[in-house]
């Protein structure tokens, strides 16, 4: 699958992460930064996604592209690093200001680096 070519289209993603007691975690999250066919980046705020993420490297990402049906995917990952500084995240941090409003980037203060580790079809 084409993830670059797939997350070009609007869609609905929901990243699932848990912390070390298995709390689970579902939040809203935009598309990823597609690096390589292996490596995905998420900006994230200093929220519950990040905290888990942070003590539990593990996490979810499924996509559903607004295609009628069940087109999109499902991603295992694995949290490679976290950049508080940096090209990434200042691009990221410009994206969320165009998309959301000036200023909105700011909330942004980590760039998370994820390698997928297994994907899978919606259904």
């Amino acid at each position: 699958m084409d993830l670059a070519k797939l997350f070009q289209e609007q869609g609905f993603g929901v990243m699932a992460t848990a912390d070390l007691a298995g709390n689970v975690n579902t939040a809203i999250y935009a598309r990823p930064h597609v690096i390589d066919a292996t490596t995905l980046v998420w900006g994230m705020t200093d929220g519950r996604t990040f905290h888990n993420v942070a003590v539990n490297p593990r996490a979810s990402f499924l996509f559903k592209s607004p295609d009628p049906g069940f087109r999109g995917v499902r991603l295992y990952l694995e949290l490679l690093r976290v950049e508080e500084e940096g090209a990434m995240l200042t691009r990221i941090r410009q994206n969320t200001d165009a998309i959301v409003g000036t200023g909105a980037g700011r909330a942004v203060t980590h760039a998370a680096w994820f390698k997928i580790v297994e994907t899978r079809a919606l259904i």
